[in-house]
């Protein structure tokens, strides 16, 4: 960085101090990874200086010939990895996307189905504080008050009742996998669209940990780094099962995201998207993509060895959500200590969480970019051991934090 120490310090310290801060620390919010030098260097390129409102062969500004091919390859690899008939690389992220989703398919005041925040869904897919529950018709389904599972069964009870236009699937804080046969059987018998927002698990999916919405859906959005191992940005896909369903969809989503919410797209955050599903088409991916799976496994046996409670007794994917009651903990005082202990994680509402939201019971954690580092099951044990010892004794705060610094020296940074 001798440019940018030469011209601001400030800026180049506060950077350094971050890269300290990641190389001796254990990242585990479920949504953040580490991505790779050659996604940084496409998005801090010169491509950040151009305009190219519009979409390819069809732009306002000139000067753009090879914003258009770069564009088609990034949409051209995201439907080869996905498999699916059309995509829109331009959201800024994974909200704008999910808005897009809804200009094109809904009027205002329509009705839309999404998990309820509370029970590990996400704010954009109705909740009450958001632009989803504030513009549309807002019916929120739950998980089950015993097991914290989708009821599939109920949802589909509810979809028939209801009738949404458009149903979303996907969340924030779900630590099992989508059946997404029997979503769809819900919304079809309704005729309603199916939008499956895959932010959280799309690395996975594209690896093969998770079985793909796309046969089902009609709709998938995602954001393209959490799992996915990119910069931050989103996508909108539409399957051929949505565009059965509606010819002119692909149309719709296009005209939603420009000129409806957005103007020129960021290209340089485009070109590290495109960077990151050439990564993610690689044998290499797929392995890491499992061994998230692997790790997220293993970390929660370990952690149930020393009497965590966990939502859903367990995971399937990339996250776990710990009930921290019976330790006599906050979640928001466990992610305070943890921080300081050299684990990032953060604090999470459980599902029907008698505390408030500012102070919820939970804590939620992930293993993406752990295994980006090169953890693996060995390693969930080590990391269980040292939950254990922060939560049950603030004193052990500064000795673990030690060992972590010296722990992480075996699994640098992606270079």
């Amino acid at each position: 960085m001798a440019k940018l120490k030469k011209q601001d310090p400030q800026i180049a310290k506060l950077i350094e101090l971050e890269t300290e801060r990641q190389k001796t620390s254990l990242e585990m919010i479920p949504s953040e990874n580490h991505s790779s030098p050659a996604v940084r260097e496409a998005l801090g390129s010169i491509l950040t200086d151009k305009y190219a409102e519009g979409y390819p062969g069809k732009r306002y500004y000139s000067g753009l010939q090879y914003y258009d091919i770069l564009e088609n390859l990034c949409i051209d690899r995201a439907k080869k990895l996905f498999h699916v008939e059309h995509v829109n690389v331009q959201p800024y992220s994974g909200s704008p996307a999910n808005q897009a989703v809804y200009l094109a398919v809904l009027n205002p005041g329509e009705t839309v189905m999404g998990l309820a925040l509370p029970m590990g869904g996400h704010l954009t897919h109705g909740w009450k504080v958001n632009f989803s529950a504030k513009f549309f018709n807002s019916v929120q389904y739950v998980v089950d008050e015993k097991t914290n599972l989708i009821d599939y069964e109920a949802v589909k009870k509810q979809v028939q009742e209801v009738k949404p236009k458009l149903m979303w699937v996907g969340a924030t804080a779900y630590p099992r996998v989508f059946d997404w046969a029997k979503l769809a059987e819900a919304a079809d018998s309704v005729g309603a669209y199916l939008a499956a927002d895959i932010a959280h698990i799309a690395g996975l999916v594209a690896g093969g940990a998770h079985p793909s919405p796309v046969p089902y859906v009609h709709i998938v959005t995602t954001t393209t780094h959490k799992t996915l191992r990119g910069p931050r940005g989103g996508m909108i896909m539409v399957t051929k099962k949505g565009l059965e369903k509606d010819p002119e969809l692909a149309k719709k989503i296009d005209k939603a995201i420009f000129p409806g919410l957005q103007g020129g797209p960021h290209m340089h955050q485009i070109a590290g998207i495109a960077v990151c599903l050439k990564e993610a088409a690689t044998p290499a991916f797929k392995k890491y993509a499992k061994q998230i799976v692997k790790n997220a496994k293993a970390l929660a046996e370990a952690l149930k060895s020393y009497g965590f409670k966990l939502v859903t007794d367990g995971t399937a994917n990339h996250l776990i959500l710990i009930d921290l009651r019976n330790k006599n903990i906050s979640g928001g005082d466990a992610a305070t200590r943890l921080e300081e202990a050299g684990i990032t994680i953060n604090k999470n509402t459980i599902p029907y969480d008698p505390a408030p939201p500012f102070k919820p019971s939970g804590i939620r954690l992930g293993t993406p970019a752990i295994t980006t580092r090169g953890m693996k099951e060995k390693e969930m044990k080590k990391i269980a051991e040292w939950y254990n010892r922060v939560i049950s004794d603030e004193k052990s705060v500064k000795k673990v934090r030690e060992e972590i610094k010296s722990f992480c020296k075996k699994f640098p940074l992606p270079k």
